[in-house]
């Protein structure tokens, strides 16, 4: 079994896409940074990599097994033992992961440079552990509150978050089921388009104006959350939070 010492962790809590397990670059102040004394790290095929990493889905028993309370916290000059705790890595994607007793992948962090570059060391001539494990046949079923890889792409932790907030604001605009209202929205994202959209029903407004706002991240994404979680106070809250947020 491999180890790694002294590792910085910042875990993401009950994330089950991968692009919201920050890299370090993302990493803020207000972020709750954590020192592992030890914890195993793992070679395993991609395909658990992945299923690792983008779902919180039941890992495989042996795995489970193989790392038992072999990890410690360093935490006030002590040691304290966790019992599922391990760095899991493909060769190429490297994650830190704790269940916090459980059989799922509770909490995920990515790892500092430094201890990156180890772990590609370390593993360089390690064979790679097969574990047998149940991987749904059917394709991961994404929706607007847990939007596929492709949506986020090349956006950063704010504006991921930002977008994710604004989708949380369109799904409430679907449950309303008001025509109307999803009009009026739909015609201040394309106001050029007012004519056309006032002949629109539900349906038609709500699919293409997801279709319009789900792709990419500009200034006009930006102005158009800000607006219409206005009198919300739970999703201007998130705003706040994102906009007062910095990077380490």
């Amino acid at each position: 079994m491999l180890y790694l010492h002294d590792v910085w962790v910042n875990w993401f809590e009950g994330e089950e896409n991968g692009y919201n397990v920050c890299h370090f670059h993302e990493w803020r102040k207000e972020d709750g940074v954590e020192l592992l004394d030890q914890v195993p790290l793992l070679k395993v095929e991609a395909d658990l990599f992945h299923y690792i990493e983008n779902d919180l889905a039941e890992l495989p028993q042996q795995l489970l097994d193989d790392i038992y309370q072999k990890a410690y916290l360093r935490k006030n000059h002590e040691r304290v033992q966790l019992d599922y705790c391990f760095i899991v890595t493909d060769g190429v994607g490297i994650l830190a992961v704790d269940t916090i007793g459980y059989n799922i992948p509770i909490r995920k962090s990515r790892l500092i440079p430094r201890q990156e570059q180890l772990v590609y060391e370390m593993i360089a001539t390690h064979e790679t552990k097969k574990y047998s494990f149940y991987q749904q046949q059917k394709q991961k079923n994404f929706h607007i509150l847990s939007p596929e890889p492709e949506l986020m792409r090349g956006l950063t932790r704010k504006e991921r978050q930002l977008k994710q907030l604004l989708f949380m604001a369109l799904d409430q605009l679907f449950s309303s089921n008001n025509e109307a209202e999803v009009r009026y929205w739909f015609t201040e994202w394309c106001p050029e388009r007012y004519s056309h959209i006032q002949a629109m029903n539900f349906a038609e407004a709500w699919d293409q104006l997801f279709e319009e706002i789900k792709y990419g991240w500009s200034e006009k994404h930006e102005i158009f959350c800000e607006n219409i979680i206005k009198g919300q106070p739970f999703f201007e809250k998130l705003w706040e939070m994102e906009q007062g947020s910095k990077v380490n």
